[in-house]
């Protein structure tokens, strides 16, 4: 990065990274679930250096605060918030946004509601979309709500390689840097993930919503981008998106699982495309039936603490 600047929400510090800081055009890029800003590294490189990228760290990652009350803080709602405040720090009104899975219904969310919805001028999904695929999702929710703790570095980098394939890294030295971006030293000498691991109560705590009914109240210029073996996002889904939005723009990326880095120029000048090309007005959108994800993934965390409470 460039520049780092420091916004504060009530007990909470956000690190927000930032590459070309006096570049004439901003963009914010918001990552996934575990990770944090500096993923957007090679993203804001290709890019180039008329964008400004702001990529904040969520509060429990990188950077930024962990929380001391996770069942508040570590909710879509708060992150809600903790964008706006990110982009009132920064004095912007209206800001593309380019988000990673969780990063990416972070800036749908915002995108859907009344009260926000002028602050998004357009919305790039990473894969992520409004219908996920419910044993991806699981099986995240598994991976995220168990501790992590590797009694060597190179352990550490070795889990990372073989969990997060489905990015799509190529060379040795990427991945040494993602691993070197993703490790946190614990006191006896071991080695864990960088994140609170009280993230993932999330999937417990968080407001079940009506996805598919937020995906329709967007109004601003979409475009979606699938990893074509992606365990999350359904070739289907982006069928269905496609119907209920008809000027999405979609990009499918060959090798990638979830989700791809956006680290080379054949996933980031689409996106840059988007990002310059005049926006389209398009008919009434037809209706779909919500489908309920988010729905069904908090009913079976629900379910599985209970059975845990029981053990």
């Amino acid at each position: 990065m460039d520049a780092m600047e420091l916004v504060t929400l009530r007990d909470l510090e956000i690190a927000v990274r930032i590459w070309h800081p006096e570049a004439p055009k901003t963009v914010v890029a918001w990552h996934g679930l575990a990770r944090h800003g500096g993923d957007f590294e090679k993203f804001s490189r290709t890019l180039g250096p008329e964008w400004r990228v702001l990529a904040p760290d969520t509060p429990g990652r990188g950077l930024s605060s962990w929380s001391p009350i996770p069942s508040q803080d570590y909710l879509y709602r708060n992150y809600m918030s903790v964008a706006l405040a990110v982009l009132d720090h920064f004095e912007l009104e209206r800001v593309p946004w380019v988000g990673t899975s969780m990063g990416g219904l972070l800036g749908m969310l915002l995108a859907a509601e009344t009260e926000s919805s002028h602050r998004i001028e357009r919305l790039v999904l990473n894969d992520v979309g409004p219908e996920l695929n419910p044993q991806g999702l699981m099986q995240l929710a598994l991976y995220f709500g168990r501790p992590h703790r590797f009694t060597t570095f190179a352990q550490l980098q070795a889990e990372l390689t073989e969990h997060y394939h489905g990015f799509g890294i190529e060379g040795e030295e990427a991945w040494r840097q993602l691993a070197l971006g993703s490790a946190r030293r614990l006191p006896d000498g071991s080695w864990t993930y960088h994140y609170d691991p009280r993230i993932a109560e999330q999937f417990i705590n968080d407001t079940p919503r009506d996805t598919w009914a937020d995906w329709r109240a967007i109004d601003c210029p979409l475009m979606v981008i699938r990893g074509a073996e992606s365990p999350l996002l359904d070739a289907e889904s982006v069928v269905s998106m496609a119907k209920a939005q008809p000027d999405l723009v979609t990009l499918e990326v060959p090798g990638c699982g979830h989700a791809p880095m956006l680290d080379r120029s054949s996933q980031v000048a689409p996106i840059a495309e988007f990002l310059t090309r005049p926006p389209q007005k398009s008919a009434r959108r037809p209706q779909h039936a919500a489908q309920g994800w988010w729905q069904r993934l908090s009913a079976w965390a629900r379910r599985r603490t209970a059975l845990k409470n029981a053990d």
